[in-house]
């Protein structure tokens, strides 16, 4: 069990948390924009800090990936990733922030009309919800405090919404600030304490198998490709248009991006770096997704062994609270007030609602879950097929979807995504159909439709 010198930062961290959210109790703003968006105002420095941490919510596998395959965990989960960002800042990040609008949804009821605008909206419900980062949380929890994993999901679910209920996503972005310093806090430390305790390269070198020092960790060359289809999630990633759309203006947006490709990269040198010493000291640890805290425990002292776990826990619960609150935002804007149209001074109420729903859903989801990677696979297969085309045509090109056309193509895909992950249990096969991956089934059926149903046409600038 930890001392009470270890679990202190983890109380200061939450009652940060706490004052962040009871701050937002007296912001006197109450328009949709103002609570989404925080008013169009977030600077450069906060959209780097909110946009690093909340795109980094994968830590324990992160961890685990190096423990098990060493150096190619950059390029599957790092190079991919910065790739997708470039072509969100190049192409993307300033017709977003031009287009004026607080949502994706938004966009695609300017581009095609309500029925697409109300489906895409219900998929970025489903492929929104944190999930994931909630069991990630319950389980650092239960690591560390020895707390039952239900108890763990409730308590990140219940913190998340405290918060960020009040203060909207101004809470957000204050939350990720002091998120985004915690977790270069911690693996700065962790990352040097293992250098000087353990050793370098060389250390590295004879404890570890030739395979961490190749470009695929032994893995197919195949597999490591797969994730930079998957990376393209990035350019339908609701975080990263809620926070163009946020930005102070279109160079905060595009730099801010870029800026933010930098701080990754040196985040994904220090976290495989840890991954590697991880395996090297410990290499029969029965459970890899705890390579991090398990090596922190191994080569830390008391007191900055709590602020290294606190980093990992920060690093999660910044994802949390970014979503659950794009969920909440979502259903009150999207689908409540696309609906009834609601006054402004409304929106903190229905967003509230749209937090409950959103949260209980979380919480139900993740009780029923037991791996992480799971959940990032069938959710991430889901939403991208379904939303990708759709977006990418309504700010480029002069051929876009037809409103039925967008609207085929939303649900088709949906539809064909739901049905391949279900066909090994439905077919007995136990595989995939012809070992094809859902998600491209689904980019193929949305490429169909749009093949069929595109209609050329110049598009106004945005």
């Amino acid at each position: 069990m930890l001392g009470w010198y270890d679990l202190l930062p983890m109380a200061l961290y939450l009652g940060g948390l706490i004052a962040i959210g009871l701050f937002g109790l007296f912001r006197r703003d109450r328009t949709q924009e103002n609570l989404i968006l925080a008013g169009r105002r977030l600077t450069l420095p906060a959209f780097v800090a909110s946009l690093v941490s909340t795109w980094y919510g994968g830590i324990l596998g992160v961890g685990e990936f190096s423990y098990r395959h060493g150096l190619s965990n950059w390029l599957a989960f790092g190079v991919p990733y910065y790739l997708a960002a470039a072509i969100f800042a190049l192409f993307l990040a300033g017709r977003a922030r031009k287009s004026m609008a607080l949502t994706i949804p938004d966009r695609l009821y300017t581009s095609y009309g309500a029925a697409a605008s109300v489906a895409g909206s219900t998929i970025l419900v489903l492929v929104t919800l944190p999930i994931a980062n909630a069991l990630m949380t319950g389980m650092l929890l239960h690591q560390f405090l020895g707390l039952p994993i239900w108890i763990g999901i409730i308590a990140a679910v219940f913190f998340s919404i405290f918060h960020v209920a009040a203060g909207g996503f101004a809470a957000v972005v204050w939350s990720d600030i002091l998120q985004f310093s915690l977790m270069f806090a911690g693996f700065i430390v962790l990352f040097f304490y293992s250098l000087f305790t353990l050793g370098g390269v060389e250390y590295l070198q004879t404890r570890l198998p030739p395979a961490h020092f190749s470009a695929t960790g032994g893995n197919p060359v195949g597999y490591i490709a797969i994730w930079y289809v998957i990376a393209m999630g990035t350019l339908v990633d609701p975080a990263f248009y809620q926070r163009c759309f946020a930005s102070r203006s279109v160079s905060v947006a595009r730099r801010g991006i870029w800026i933010s490709i930098l701080f990754w990269i040196v985040f994904d040198f220090m976290t495989t770096s840890c991954g590697l010493y991880a395996r090297a000291l410990l290499p029969q640890l029965e459970n890899p997704a705890a390579a991090y805290p398990e090596l922190a425990k191994a080569i830390l002292p008391a007191g900055i062994l709590g602020i290294f776990l606190l980093s990992i826990l920060a690093t999660v619960m910044s994802t949390v609270d970014s979503y659950i609150f794009l969920t909440a935002t979502t259903i009150s804007h999207d689908l409540f007030w696309r609906f009834k149209k609601f006054e402004d001074n409304r929106i903190r109420f229905y967003t509230m609602i749209g937090l409950t729903i959103s949260g209980i859903a979380t919480i139900a989801i993740a009780l029923s879950s037991e791996s992480v990677v799971n959940i990032w696979h069938d959710f991430g297969s889901i939403g991208t097929p379904a939303l990708l085309l759709p977006l990418l045509v309504s700010y480029w090109g002069n051929r876009p979807y037809s409103p039925r056309g967008a609207l085929l193509s939303i649900v088709l895909s949906t539809a064909t995504v739901i049905l391949a992950l279900a066909w090994p249990r439905l077919s007995g096969a136990g595989r995939y159909l012809w070992e094809i991956e859902p998600i491209f089934w689904g980019l193929a059926v949305s490429v169909m439709v749009y093949l069929l149903t595109g209609r050329r046409k110049n598009l106004p600038a945005h």
